[in-house]
């Protein structure tokens, strides 16, 4: 994620926080089945996408404050 991805992410509502995360999960969740039947080259995409969740979960914890 860039640093212009987190300063959308920034200016979005909770709820639309809320659909991103689902999305990202969902996309780890495929990256991981991807990456065990062979057809994902990109070893990374699960830990990145790990990252990923982990800021907008704590976007939803500053903005829930």
């Amino acid at each position: 994620m860039k640093k212009r991805d987190l300063k959308n992410l920034r200016n979005k509502t909770v709820e639309e926080l809320k659909n991103e995360l689902s999305n990202l999960t969902r996309k780890r969740i495929e990256a991981q089945v991807k990456i065990i039947s062979g057809k994902e080259k990109n070893l990374k995409a699960v830990s990145n996408l790990r990252r990923d969740i982990a800021r907008v979960a704590t976007l939803i914890r500053e903005k829930q404050k």
